[in-house]
């Protein structure tokens, strides 16, 4: 006698209502207070933003066309600053000294760093370690940094003279000599400031493929010409943006100058911002420090202009 399995009812499963989607004007405004939300967040970089960055550059462009003595109310002088400051026999050593260590720390500071990072990239053990090693310049003081330099070179018993005594070579006047001043805190920059490029390097270098370094092997090539081919091609937008904030920053050097030679010996170190501390701080002029500031502002908007409008055309051109 076969059993027959009695048939169990079906279950229901329950059916959960669809909801209605809210009106288009609770939509509205629940999208209109998330922005409002997200901009009250913003609200306080850009009030920082307006009272120390905005609002000086501002007023120093106001000052420049002023005769302006702090506690006093201020005069409209026209262009009568900027005359007094292009007369100033500082004025042209100053621009000649920015602009030619802009060109030392090119020629020196530029190529460093890149050659650090591609040896760093090369490099299977104690990597962690030696990005520490190449950064911590970057994290001490600028101000410490430009002393212990500045002992270090001194004429006496500073340790640069004392190791090229220990391999009797001749001795140098570093900072103390015109000649030599300018090239020693073109070194002293370098030092200080090539961490973060160096990062920045090896952080586009890992992002290349190995294919094509493979590539270029099964062709041939040797280390230079990968190098020329594959390496360079592959990081230039990131050489070129760094080669321009290079610039830049180089046209504002202040530190070195400042701490290590006081714009000595025979102004042969004065920059364009050290001669800007000058006339604020020493000859207490600062319609001439603003109208320097100026100058030296719209010198690098310019540049900065010009400069990527070239490397966007000259990049497009090869796209082509």
């Amino acid at each position: 006698m076969t059993r027959t399995a009695e048939r169990r009812p079906a279950r229901a499963v329950p059916v959960h209502p669809v909801p209605a989607p809210p009106p288009a004007g609770d939509r509205w405004r629940r999208r209109l207070a998330e922005q409002a939300r997200a901009y009250a967040f913003l609200l306080g970089g850009l009030i920082c933003f307006a009272l120390f960055s905005w609002y000086p550059a501002i007023r120093a462009v106001v000052i420049a066309f002023q005769k302006y003595t702090p506690g006093q109310a201020p005069e409209w002088a026209g262009t009568a600053n900027f005359t007094r400051v292009l007369h100033d026999p500082e004025f042209g050593a100053a621009w000649g000294n920015t602009l030619t260590f802009t060109a030392l720390a090119l020629l020196i500071g530029f190529a460093v760093p890149f050659v650090l990072a591609l040896v760093l990239n090369e490099l299977r053990h104690a990597k962690a370690f030696f990005r520490v090693v190449v950064y911590l310049p970057v994290m001490v003081p600028p101000v410490v940094s430009a002393l212990l330099w500045k002992w270090f070179y001194d004429p006496g018993a500073g340790l640069a003279n004392e190791a090229l005594r220990a391999l009797h070579l001749p001795t140098s006047n570093w900072t103390n000599g015109a000649d030599t001043a300018l090239v020693s805190l073109v070194l002293v920059a370098t030092w200080a400031n090539m961490g973060g490029t160096v990062l920045i390097y090896l952080a586009a270098l890992q992002s290349i493929p190995g294919e094509l370094y493979e590539a270029a092997e099964l062709d041939g090539a040797n280390l230079l010409q990968r190098v020329r081919h594959v390496t360079i091609p592959q990081t230039r937008f990131v050489i070129l943006m760094l080669m321009l904030l290079q610039i830049i920053a180089t046209m504002q050097v202040f530190t070195e100058p400042f701490v290590i030679t006081g714009g000595g010996p025979e102004n042969a170190t004065v920059t364009v911002l050290y001669l800007i501390y000058k006339y604020a701080f020493l000859y207490n002029d600062f319609g001439g420090a603003c109208a320097l500031s100026v100058m030296l502002l719209v010198l690098l908007g310019v540049f900065s202009a010009g400069y990527l409008r070239l490397t966007r055309s000259g990049s497009g051109e090869e796209d082509a």
